[in-house]
């Protein structure tokens, strides 16, 4: 029977999520923790892969174990336990026999944080950016990214992707007091390390080394050597995976 896990991380000590061999990841670390449950090994499959040092608020992986399995409250207490304190498995739950937490997913959803302001409560888990950063041409940059479009500009080099096709639905800063603001981005998918290279260009606009339409330019030349540079990871969250179910 296949079931869904809903969990949340945080990646700062975490090599991301994929299993790497000798490298402590997020999905090796459930995997171990269900085996340890389940006296079995237990393969499971996430929604998307982060790199390391991204943090997710919502992240679905799908698992199959045979009939009778009963994922009880105690049993979720225990895989808590074992999978230690920057990992939260919030919810298991049976779904179809076919259901799958990557293909299946419809809308993924990243949100990267700044601050404008020396903050001692951000500076783990937000950038402290520029308090001159013109955060309104920034959201004039980033809208000229939406719609169906190749992002290789912004995908980490010699990824085992098939297409950098991306269908970019909504890209824009969000301000949520005087010196608080983060990124938020949505998509059908996304490439390697393509949050971190957007925000990277698009701070570039606001720091008015670039224009506008130098990003559009940016996006057409298909080279990541043309786009900005990766931003940390840490003030980036997978922040929420859609489902038609």
């Amino acid at each position: 029977m296949r079931y869904f896990l809903d969990l949340a991380y945080r990646g700062a000590r975490f090599h991301g999520w994929q299993v790497q061999p000798g490298m402590v990841t997020v999905q090796s670390t459930i995997e171990d923790a269900l085996a340890r449950l389940c006296r079995r090994p237990v393969p499971i499959t996430g929604a998307g892969r982060t790199d390391a040092g991204v943090n997710a608020r919502q992240m679905v992986a799908h698992f199959d174990l045979p009939e009778g399995f009963d994922p009880s409250d105690r049993f979720l207490h225990s895989l808590n336990a074992l999978c230690g304190p920057d990992i939260a498995i919030r919810s298991i739950r049976p779904v179809a026999p076919d259901a799958h937490a990557r293909f299946d997913a419809v809308e993924r959803s990243y949100r990267y944080f700044v601050h404008t302001a020396k903050d001692p409560f951000c500076t783990e888990l937000s950038w402290q950016a520029p308090p001159t950063l013109d955060f309104e041409l920034m959201n004039e940059a980033a809208q000229l990214l939406l719609g169906r479009r190749d992002f290789t500009s912004f995908s980490k080099l010699h990824t085992d992707v098939k297409t950098n096709i991306c269908d970019l639905r909504a890209a824009r800063w969000l301000q949520t007091d005087p010196t608080h603001w983060y990124f938020e981005i949505v998509a059908d998918r996304f490439l390697r390390n393509m949050v971190r290279a957007v925000v990277g260009t698009l701070v570039n606009v606001g720091r008015h080394k670039i224009t506008p339409a130098d990003v559009a330019a940016i996006l057409a030349a298909k080279d990541r050597c043309a786009a900005g540079e990766s931003m940390p990871a840490a003030p980036l969250f997978l922040w929420q995976v859609n489902y038609p179910y």
